[in-house]
């Protein structure tokens, strides 16, 4: 497997990134919500400026110089000292080969080492049983199921 790394995310990464960007039905609860995904500068620029707030952390999943997901560590709480982990590869010609696993291990080191936190959770649709064993693999236990979601937690 080739090294994956975590960068901040940039607008230009960001660009690249969902200039080969493809939706996943896995994701999507109500497939009446379902669409391709296309391209626009403009809502890529709207969607990264979105993310820009304290309490969230965006990093780019890297492979070979270039993105191929993004990781998110939102709702970060310095008081609780908890977060949410939220991960999303670019399309499926990456997906199945270990990185979205590498990049949540990587993405865990930077909440507990970096932010201090003590506590990270992270949720998926019932039917996304690929994040579910990614979640589990590195060592997220299963909280509950709720709402058309499955809940997990992490704790160091």
């Amino acid at each position: 497997m080739n090294e994956i790394s975590l960068c901040m995310m940039t607008r230009d990464l960001c660009h690249i990134l969902y200039q080969d960007w493809e939706n996943d039905p896995a994701i999507y609860m109500d497939m009446n919500l379902f669409a391709p995904y296309r391209y626009s500068e403009e809502a890529v620029n709207r969607y990264f400026d979105a993310k820009q707030i304290p309490s969230r952390v965006l990093f780019a999943v890297m492979k070979d110089g270039k993105p191929i997901g993004e990781v998110q560590l939102k709702r970060i709480d310095y008081e609780s000292k908890e977060c949410v982990l939220s991960i999303h590869l670019q399309n499926d010609s990456v997906k199945g080969h270990g990185y979205g696993t590498c990049a949540e291990r990587l993405a865990l080191q930077y909440a507990f080492d970096v932010l201090g936190m003590v506590a990270v959770n992270a949720d998926t649709v019932i039917k996304n049983t690929r994040s579910q064993h990614v979640l589990e693999k590195v060592g997220f236990q299963y909280r509950k199921e709720e709402n058309g979601f499955k809940y997990y937690r992490i704790v160091r």
